[in-house]
């Protein structure tokens, strides 16, 4: 037989193999396109969680130390004592500390990204200190003793 018969001159075949490497690559396009577009998703979501978990601890530590205040304009020689549970965070809380002072708590960053601050009403006459590194621990003590509201990661001694 000769060889003419057997043999095409045919490009069919050829066109059909490079539309189907073109879908493979639009495929693969499209598909790295959804996930960093997930991926943008997902971080935005955790940064407003974050941010809104520490929020809420910040307003629960403060809504604690105006009860020690209370407490303290009923009886100035009550020791008052209350744990604030902090909720989770995802970000390096060793970076991050609590600061009391007489007019508010101030909650600082030291690489800059959070920060916030909530007014205390100061409405007693009980000085306020203390300072908190959140990394090193899940509780924050307020205490009210002998005329200072104090925040610590360590319960008082009774």
């Amino acid at each position: 037989m000769p060889k003419s018969e057997f043999l095409k001159d045919d490009d069919s075949a050829a066109a059909t193999e490079l539309g189907y490497v073109f879908t493979f690559l639009l495929g693969v396009l499209l598909l790295s396109m959804f996930s960093v577009w997930a991926w943008d998703i997902e971080n935005s979501t955790r940064n407003r969680w974050n941010e809104q978990a520490l929020e809420n601890n910040l307003r629960e530590v403060a809504s604690a130390v105006e009860r020690a205040d209370a407490a303290s304009r009923i009886d100035p020689s009550v020791l008052y004592a209350e744990p604030v549970k902090l909720q989770a965070v995802q970000t390096d809380t060793g970076q991050l500390t609590l600061v009391l002072d007489d007019s508010e708590l101030n909650l600082i960053d030291a690489r800059g990204k959070y920060s916030d601050t909530v007014s205390i009403s100061a409405a007693s006459a009980a000085t306020h200190e203390g300072e908190v590194n959140l990394g090193k621990g899940g509780i924050v003590w307020v205490v009210y003793h002998e005329g200072v509201t104090s925040i610590s990661l360590k319960a008082p001694d009774t």
